[in-house]
């Protein structure tokens, strides 16, 4: 699926004249270094030259006054037709200046033009011509996002040039829907978003944006629904299993299940026993049960004479997950086995051993199971948990160590809607949105930082009646130029009110270090744990009942959620109190209040998503995932159900897209670099 229509624009910009080495590297810094790269790299704002404080104007050069060292501005002083001005440049190269603007000539500048101690002056103007090119100063100008070494003019020229390179695409989209939206050309659009007169035309809600954001989310769609339904054709394991094992778990569990966990078991198992290869998404809310689901799927593979394996992305997490898997996988005689980067040498081999001659049903462990000296013996499916946490790359080399693998991924941070499609649309999504009826409520309260006083004596009380306590902090220790709250420091300090009776841990300690404290903190050797954000996941201490979190407005809410959902795990009363510093902006007093007044962690993913950003809810520095580029789900979440709608339309009537429309559609995947993700994105 590679069309020859728009190759030329994932060519290099040093292809084009004028582009070196290094502003290539700056340009692949700042959105990448092809042409079609910086084409999608849309302006933010526009300078009209027409309005103040802008002003193009004829000034005659009078007079170079240079600085008596370099801490001074250096200043020209100017006849023009509003009166005397002075240009100051700061920052200067002498010679460029004096070759600019020679004394005793008349040139045309441009730029915001201010008052100081009752003169006329500005500072650094943007066009310095000769009459004669008084043309070549643009009275509409896009300004964009920039980068340390690239000025504004340097994108401005390099697209210039870019903006020949977009060949006539044949239409992708439908002609009636077109005409209905009133939408030019993709290649229209892309010149017009360039080249806009006013802010409104730069506006998301602009018929131009409206256009490229609609074939982004398009591409995204399409690319989605062809790998699901690829999926759905490829033959898989079917994992009936005889549900004898499965049976006795139930026996054994001292609670009920949902109806939650009993319908996406139910999901999973179907899934599973057809002939065809899983990839299900288990979407849960903190402390609603995935754990024990995703145990009874990988029981079912057991059953079904096969082995299982779950990731995780941290040793603590891993470790937790083994303690209680092998709690109720030892009573049904299922042998667990964890492999990290800390087993060496013969225990190691041992291991490997066990995995590849198959007498390791269920293997858990870290990274360390992507290395190729791990084989197993008869992989059926493969556990990913907090799967945002991998890279696509990653999780596909773990279900290329088996066959037809089916794949069932697990995240604790419940998803948008919005963000389910754009970025799960591939996988069958089960949910869990309901918590065991014997987990509390958590009383969460917002107090200012100035009450530590109060806050301490608070805690001592209730550390006297046998309450355990996670405190955490933003940062591993100060650095110049934060203040945040830091756990070394404090640490300190509440070692000096609890002496002997506090703990530290943070993500540069080492592993085993990690693994001491936390046992520690089990056995109630200490009763407040000083931590970083490394216990946001997975970390289960039932007799842990009160989380502090420090400078609360700096943290996300979904991040917020995360770490209050480490209590309330046992069946006393938890308290979660959350400490902010002022002044709090306006958006740090939503996400408190937000936190105050609900624990569902659906309706506080929406509301992150509105206050933050589709970018930074998923974490888009996570190599699994792609920033959009011309679209904003913020504005364009209508646009998003279209294209859903679209697509099934699309694929119903042209599945292997072979009519026009089909063949025009896959220089919008080549576009948007979607035809090579359909071999990777399905690994979850």
């Amino acid at each position: 699926m590679h069309p020859p229509l728009p190759s030329r624009l994932f060519s290099n910009l040093d292809t084009l004249p004028g582009i070196g080495p290094k502003n290539l590297k700056l340009f692949q810094k700042l959105c990448g270094k092809t042409i079609l790269s910086v084409l999608f790299h849309l302006p933010v704002a526009v300078v009209n030259r027409k309005k103040e404080p802008f002003v193009t104007i004829k000034a005659m050069v009078l007079k170079h006054e240079r600085p008596i060292s370099r801490k001074h501005p250096y200043k020209i002083h100017c006849h023009t037709d509003i009166g005397l001005l002075d240009i100051i440049f700061f920052n200067y190269k002498k010679d460029y200046i004096i070759k600019q603007l020679p004394e005793n000539t008349t040139r045309i500048i441009s730029g915001q033009i201010s008052r100081f101690s009752n003169h006329l002056q500005m500072t650094h103007p943007d066009y310095i011509v000769e009459e004669e090119n008084k043309s070549l100063i643009p009275l509409y100008e896009p300004i964009y996002p920039l980068t340390r070494g690239l000025s504004n003019k340097m994108i401005q020229n390099v697209l210039k040039t870019a903006l020949k390179c977009i060949p006539d695409f044949p239409e992708w989209q439908n002609e009636a829907f077109l005409k209905q939206q009133k939408w030019e050309s993709f290649k229209n659009c892309l010149i017009k978003v360039h080249s806009p007169v006013s802010n409104q035309e730069i506006s998301p809600f602009h018929p131009t944006r409206m256009r490229l954001a609609y074939d982004e989310l398009l591409a995204n769609q399409l690319a989605l629904a062809l790998v699901r339904q690829k999926m759905r054709k490829i033959k898989g394991i079917s994992l009936k299993g005889s549900g004898e094992l499965i049976q006795k778990l139930f026996a054994l569990l001292p609670f009920h299940l949902t109806e939650a966990q009993k319908r996406s078991f139910q999901e999973i198992q179907e899934d599973m026993a057809s002939s065809y290869r899983m990839s299900r998404l288990l979407q849960g809310d903190v402390g609603s049960g995935k754990t024990i689901v995703a145990l009874m799927a990988m029981i079912k593979a057991v059953e079904s004479g096969y082995q299982a394996c779950l990731m995780a992305p941290t040793d603590i997490l891993i470790r937790q997950h083994e303690t209680t898997l092998y709690k109720w996988c030892q009573p049904l005689g299922i042998s667990i086995i964890l492999l990290t980067g800390r087993e060496k040498g013969e225990k190691r081999e041992k291991i490997l051993n066990k995995i590849s001659d198959g007498s390791a049903q269920i293997v858990i462990g870290t990274h360390a199971l992507f290395q190729e000296n791990v084989v197993f013996h008869k992989l059926g499916l493969v556990v990913i948990d907090e799967q945002h946490r991998f890279g696509v790359e990653q999780r596909l080399a773990l279900t290329q160590k088996g066959i037809f693998v089916d794949i069932l991924a697990m995240t604790a941070t419940p998803i948008p809607r919005t963000l389910a499609l754009t970025y799960y649309g591939d996988m069958d999504i089960s949910k869990i949105d309901e918590k065991p009826p014997t987990r509390k409520p958590i009383d969460t309260r917002v107090l200012s930082v100035n009450k530590m006083d109060e806050t301490i004596q608070k805690l001592k009380n209730a550390v006297q009646k046998g309450a355990q306590v996670y405190w955490v902090c933003p940062l591993i220790e100060e650095t110049e130029k934060s203040d945040l709250a830091n756990v070394k420091h404090r640490f300190e300090y509440l070692e000096g009110k609890f002496p002997g009776r506090i703990g530290l841990i943070h993500g540069k300690m080492k592993g085993y270090e990690k693994d001491s404290l936390m046992q520690d903190f089990i056995d109630k050797k200490i009763d407040i744990l000083v931590a970083t954000t490394v216990i946001e996941v997975g970390v289960d201490v039932p007799n842990a009942t009160i989380m502090i979190i420090e400078q609360a407005e700096r943290f996300g809410l979904s991040q917020l959620h995360q770490l209050r959902g480490r209590i309330g795990r046992g069946s006393s009363q938890s308290v979660c109190l959350l400490l902010y510093q002022t002044p709090l902006s306006s958006t740090a007093k939503k996400r408190l209040n937000i936190m105050r007044q609900t624990e569902d962690g659906f309706i506080i993913a929406e509301e992150d998503l509105k206050l933050r950003g589709a970018g930074q809810v998923l974490g888009t520095q996570q190599s699994g995932f792609q920033a959009f580029k011309l679209a904003d789900l913020e504005f364009h979440t209508s646009l998003l159900f279209t294209a859903r709608d679209d697509v099934k339309m699309i694929l119903k009537q042209d599945p292997s897209l072979t009519s026009p429309r089909g063949e025009a559609l896959k220089n919008l995947l080549y576009l948007f670099n979607k035809d090579a993700k359909i071999k990777t994105i399905h690994s979850g």
